[in-house]
């Protein structure tokens, strides 16, 4: 990727809240990153660690109440869409940003046909007769791979599969040519060979035109095909950030090497057995004090319970949240491995 691209996105110390019966819901705590013109960057983490909740804050679709950024901002194009009345988000959706939901199902309306979904986006973001609209919609649907589209345009959603129904969620989001695509679990119900189909024509989509992808996966095989930067989420903060090259083959968060451990792969031993991460993730009604990994972590220290380590720098495009950093932590590391118990190490 070259450094020459611009910033097109750029997330700073994003704070989010659920005010519920039971409490505040922290389910975003201070995420920062930024996304380069052309560049796709996944974000990948357990269910609950608040990837579909950054993806929706960046789209200002949070329900609120009782959902509220708290703090932070979400800048495209250098202007803070935090910021932004409704009225402006919704000429910003669409036009600058487009979004890919989890189940195309429930987002398609049954009683429409896909070219009068499609076209709407047209008359809504700009002035455009009935026959320019119908050929716009016939090149997304060419574009997005389904075959005769004219033919197909006059048909409802349930006449799809659903691997063709997420190609006509792809061609609404890229009706007004966005600079920014997120898209959430976009592969979640579909079967592998439908999946490798779709990450094909995202990397397609995004050879001809140059957008920028935010993809939102729990799944890292997916994440090796396409992306260029992975951001690793748990409870609420990024804790691991770094180029595909360097996530999967230097990895330095516990946290990741697990998710990296408990994935199946090709070249393995397949009497192996696939090693699961124990323990279950931090309530986010009440954070943990220190870090949030922490009590599911064989290499977990005393500080660790306590302070909540601050990002360290492994390489010009690498970094990670953990204690194991300290130089002070290089010792006793070296002194135990996976299954060790936890060890004593004092903060300053």
């Amino acid at each position: 990727m070259s450094e020459s691209k611009q910033t097109i996105l750029d997330v700073n110390n994003l704070h989010v809240s659920f005010q519920t019966r039971n409490g505040e819901v922290q389910a975003v705590r201070g995420v920062n990153f930024s996304l380069k013109e052309g560049e796709t960057l996944a974000i990948v983490g357990e269910s609950g660690c608040g990837k579909s909740v950054t993806a929706q804050s960046i789209m200002r679709l949070i329900p609120t109440p009782p959902g509220v950024i708290k703090e932070g901002s979400i800048k495209l194009k250098g202007k803070d869409l935090t910021k932004y009345t409704e009225k402006q988000m919704r000429e910003i959706r669409g036009t600058d940003i487009g979004m890919i939901f989890q189940d195309p199902m429930t987002s398609l309306n049954p009683v429409l046909t896909i070219g009068d979904q499609i076209s709407e986006g047209l008359f809504k973001n700009s002035k455009v007769s009935k026959a320019d609209a119908k050929k716009r919609t016939i090149e997304l649907l060419s574009l997005v791979g389904i075959a005769n589209p004219e033919e197909r345009l006059r048909q409802y959603p349930h006449q799809f599969s659903g691997g063709m129904r997420q190609r006509i969620m792809i061609a609404m989001a890229l009706v007004s040519e966005p600079g920014v695509l997120i898209a959430d679990e976009p592969t979640t119900a579909l079967d592998v060979t439908i999946q490798a189909q779709i990450i094909d024509l995202f990397k397609d989509i995004q050879k001809r035109i140059g957008i920028a992808i935010i993809l939102i996966t729990h799944d890292l095989g997916l994440v090796a095909q396409i992306a260029d930067r992975i951001n690793v989420m748990y409870a609420g903060k990024i804790i691991e950030s770094g180029t595909v090259r360097e996530i999967f083959y230097e990895p330095q968060h516990p946290y990741t090497k697990g998710l990296l451990k408990s994935v199946p792969r090709l070249d393995g031993d397949r009497n192996e057995p696939l090693i699961p991460i124990d323990g279950t993730p931090p309530d986010l009604f009440a954070p943990p004090k220190g870090c949030g990994f922490a009590r599911r972590c064989d290499y977990a220290m005393d500080v660790c319970l306590q302070y909540d380590p601050e990002p360290t720098s492994v390489s010009e495009h690498h970094s990670v949240r953990c204690w194991l950093q300290d130089e002070r932590a290089n010792k006793a590391v070296k002194a135990i491995d996976n299954r060790s118990p936890k060890i004593n190490f004092q903060s300053k």
